[in-house]
């Protein structure tokens, strides 16, 4: 009777009870391992850094620095930051645009208000981009604050 419940894993008999400590021990393991491969896939807290417009002149004068507007083409064209490269957040060819940079670079994102940088800065982290800046309040904030758009 006793090598019955052996087999059906018993807690209350020695083998059932290490069957039992070693299945908790696994599940536990696939656990801690399930959690360390979500964090290994997950962007770094440290990538994005979001800055006002207070703060963009420092940025903006880094150098070898990308300025993204991940704005729609129609947006872009009624006027964006000098340099600014047009990569639409909203496109089905956002990740494979932004893909193609160097993950190493210094990217400037900004959209109208933040909504969609933030969106588009989050993404791009995923994707192994290390310093990433944010523009927080957009080109709203930027032109309230006596900044220049051009159209060209």
């Amino acid at each position: 009777m006793c090598s019955t419940h052996a087999l059906r894993g018993h807690p209350s008999d020695t083998l059932g009870g290490m069957f039992l400590a070693s299945r908790a021990a696994a599940v536990a393991l696939a656990a801690i391992l399930s959690v360390a491969g979500l964090s290994a896939c997950s962007s770094s807290p440290d990538a994005v850094n979001d800055v006002n417009v207070a703060g963009s002149a420092t940025v903006l004068a880094q150098p070898g620095i990308t300025v993204i507007d991940v704005r729609t083409p129609t947006e872009y064209a009624s006027g964006h930051l000098a340099d600014a490269v047009n990569i639409d957040v909203s496109s089905d060819t956002f990740d494979s645009q932004v893909g193609q940079l160097a993950k190493d670079g210094t990217y400037f994102v900004y959209c109208h208000s933040g909504n969609r940088s933030a969106a588009a800065t989050d993404r791009m982290a995923k994707l192994g981009f290390t310093k990433i800046y944010n523009l927080t309040g957009g080109v709203a904030d930027w032109q309230a604050n006596g900044g220049a758009l051009v159209t060209s």
